[in-house]
């Protein structure tokens, strides 16, 4: 994607290379081109940055400002919000889909029997996209897991873990022993999940395992939360 925003601050050739080169240390930005005659900056960037990320790398170097011209920066951050979390979203859309469909007797869902499969769904689909690249996961799992940090070979267990859990939930198996080992594993797994994003650490997600690039965030708490939330409840409803 490409887009125009206005820059103030210029005042010769040497502003537009100072803000040009500060522009291309940005990871995402593949192209940029500033004109001191029009006040512009015309950048490419493989996926939208946040104006305030722009913001800072120029205001490193001088009194510049910068603004969006021609496109809604709310918009655009929407739009890029839903691009980089598409992968799990889909997932989660699609197993809710068919945990409601398998629930769904005698005109009504029901509700042990939907999250059940759907914690099935959730374990098995994720434990899958982790074995893709056991390694992978196991070194992004490393970075922020508390567990994983201090024992890495723990990266490589948890991938199985889930998968026995998926198992677990799908052939119902023992739903005490199920439900409060999935109720410990995620309490564990999302104390480093918080730390990371409370610290506003810039890592990528390992719940996709290396697959897709997702960035930790809220989006990592909540899914944890609910897992914790899920097997919770089914452990008071035994």
């Amino acid at each position: 994607m490409t887009h125009t925003y206005n820059i103030s601050g210029m005042t010769c050739a040497n502003c537009e290379a100072k803000i040009k080169s500060a522009l291309l240390t940005l990871p995402d930005v593949t192209s940029a081109e500033v004109s001191r005659e029009t006040n512009t900056a015309t950048i490419s960037m493989s996926k939208h940055i946040a104006l305030s990320e722009l913001q800072k790398v120029i205001g490193e170097k001088g009194n510049y400002k910068i603004t969006a011209e021609h496109h809604s920066e709310a918009a655009e951050q929407t739009k890029s919000w839903f691009a980089t979390y598409k992968p799990i979203l889909l997932i989660f859309a699609y197993i809710t889909v068919i945990a409601s469909a398998a629930s769904f007797h005698n005109g009504t869902i029901h509700t042990m029997h939907f999250m059940q499969i759907f914690m099935a769904g959730f374990f098995l689909t994720f434990s899958f996209f982790k074995l893709l690249d056991l390694k992978g996961f196991a070194e992004s799992y490393a970075m922020y897991d508390v567990i994983a940090k201090r024992i890495p070979v723990w990266g490589y267990i948890y991938a199985f873990t889930e998968l026995a859990l998926g198992i677990a939930y799908l052939t119902n198996f023992n739903p005490l022993v199920t439900n409060a080992t999935t109720f410990i594993v995620m309490t564990v797994s999302i104390i480093g999940v918080l730390q990371s994003v409370l610290n506003k650490k810039k890592i990528q997600c390992a719940c996709l395992g290396a697959v897709f690039n997702l960035p930790m965030s809220t989006v990592t708490i909540i899914e944890d939360a609910l897992m914790i939330a899920m097997s919770a409840t089914m452990l008071l409803l035994i």
